[in-house]
């Protein structure tokens, strides 16, 4: 079992109900430390953001964006982005492959799960199919391009969950066999 982490919260300065000051204190009946309103008593629960994307597949190509926003930007992600309120995990993934590659993609099923507790976020990646090999740069892409597994351009690589999952498809693409993967990636602790 895994000893608990500080939780990552976003700094926040007043209530979003009232618009007072807020102290960071433990709740009662609660064990966290949470955002609490000086005046109206309000708690601002903080939990982490989910990242929903897919892995676009055509023949024996898979499809990259290059990010044309920060972080990491000009670097390869797959296409990926966070969940709406009042949609799926898998709508999420097939919305975020629309607006950053312009590609159309049918959804086999969840492939990567990542947990990073150090940033409150979880990333989910889907098995996707490219019927057709049409895309284009949306908005938050530079470019967007189809790569052999001999072409990828590991250096370049935008984020650690993007490496392991394509390095998963690669060796699973080897023995046809495509189960649910699931890590957690944890920054070591600084001294």
């Amino acid at each position: 079992m895994l000893a608990p982490a500080r939780a990552y919260t976003a700094p926040m300065n007043y209530c979003s109900d009232c618009a007072q000051p807020v102290s960071r204190k433990i709740p009662e009946g609660d064990d966290k430390e949470r955002y609490v309103c000086d005046d109206c008593g309000s708690i601002h629960y903080q939990n982490p953001r989910i990242i929903t994307g897919c892995l676009p597949i055509i023949d024996t190509r898979v499809l990259l964006c290059k990010r044309a926003i920060e972080p990491r930007l000009g670097y390869w992600t797959l296409p990926a982005g966070f969940m709406e309120n009042g949609e799926t995990t898998e709508a999420g993934a097939v919305r975020e492959t629309w607006e950053e590659a312009h590609a159309v993609v049918e959804t086999r099923h969840l492939y990567t799960l990542f947990n990073l507790p150090h940033i409150s976020q979880v990333y989910m990646f889907y098995l996707a199919d490219m019927p057709k090999a049409e895309y284009s740069s949306g908005i938050e892409s530079l470019e967007v391009e189809l790569f052999e597994e001999a072409d990828i351009p590991w250096d370049e690589l935008a984020f650690p969950v993007i490496r392991e999952t394509l390095k998963r498809y690669f060796e699973d693409r080897k023995v046809g066999s495509f189960p649910l993967y699931s890590a957690d990636i944890v920054r070591p602790a600084r001294r």
